[in-house]
């Protein structure tokens, strides 16, 4: 039996999805996935522990490619992964390349302008790691140094706004942006909370020592995203969310990759509901 808040929650997902949109409205792309019977769902290339190559299997694994997995067992489809540089994100989907992007991509109104966005499937802080040498111990000691994130990425558009008095530089991808501070490029580097970690941990093995900063940049609210102009299958992913946070799915997967079961140790603390709520 499912509870008043949940039926609570599920009428405001699908109000958000457009669930009651006219007929005509509901022809989109999701009747092409069905009629294909595969979901092509976009993930990060290369950015644990969202979507990266394990080392021994050289096989996709992480909590997004777990949720697009998740994704196509709800629509009753098969899936067929597809890995993107963190830039691609959305100019695949506007492409018509993937079907839905599950790439830890943070809500932003710039963003949904372009695309729309389902329910919230994560949550997480936006964070910058320095050299544990450098002195640096708030988001103000960052004046005038340079800072790097990856392009593309919601962590470059805040630094932008949230470190205005820093020298804010856009690389390839996380991993050259960690090379860069271990190699004096830049003097912080800024990402996700948990990338950041990964980095830390690494740090404390080989290279030079780093340390994150407490003070997040922002606190992100991530959704799956989908092109414009596609109500029914924003209905239909957002209805997959809700079933597999109420059968517990959610939950395992979030300990697996981000939680008790993992390096992070993290406690999830976010609902699934709309990524514009809070």
């Amino acid at each position: 039996m499912i509870s008043v808040q949940r039926k609570v929650l599920l009428v405001s997902v699908f109000a958000l999805s457009g669930l009651a949109a006219s007929p005509a409205a509901m022809a989109d792309r999701l009747a092409d996935i069905k009629a294909r019977g595969t979901l092509i769902c976009g993930t990060q290339n290369a950015s644990a522990p969202y979507a990266f190559q394990d080392s021994a299997t050289r096989s996709f694994v992480g909590y997004d490619v777990d949720m697009c997995a998740a994704l196509a067992r709800g629509l009753g489809v098969k899936l067929e992964h597809k890995p993107l540089s963190t830039e691609a994100r959305i100019p695949e989907l506007k492409m018509d390349r993937v079907d839905v992007v599950a790439g830890a991509m943070a809500y932003l109104p710039e963003r949904a302008e372009q695309v729309d966005f389902s329910a919230q499937y994560l949550q997480g802080a936006i964070k910058v790691l320095v050299k544990k040498s450098a002195g640096i111990k708030t988001l103000a000691d960052l004046g005038g140094r340079k800072v790097c994130a990856s392009k593309g990425s919601s962590s470059a558009a805040i630094a932008s706004r949230v470190l205005a008095k820093s020298q804010v530089l856009t690389f390839q991808d996380v991993s050259s942006c960690y090379l860069g501070l271990q190699n004096d490029k830049v003097e912080g580097f800024t990402a996700g909370e948990l990338v950041l970690k990964r980095f830390e941990i690494d740090s404390a093995k080989s290279g030079e020592a780093t340390v994150l900063l407490d003070e997040p940049t922002y606190v992100e609210h991530i959704g799956l995203v989908v092109n414009k102009g596609n109500p029914a299958l924003l209905a239909a992913l957002n209805k997959v969310l809700v079933d597999i946070d109420r059968s517990g799915e959610l939950d395992r997967t979030y300990n697996k990759w981000l939680g008790a079961d993992s390096i992070y140790k993290l406690t999830r603390t976010f609902k699934v509901e709309p990524v514009t709520a809070q």
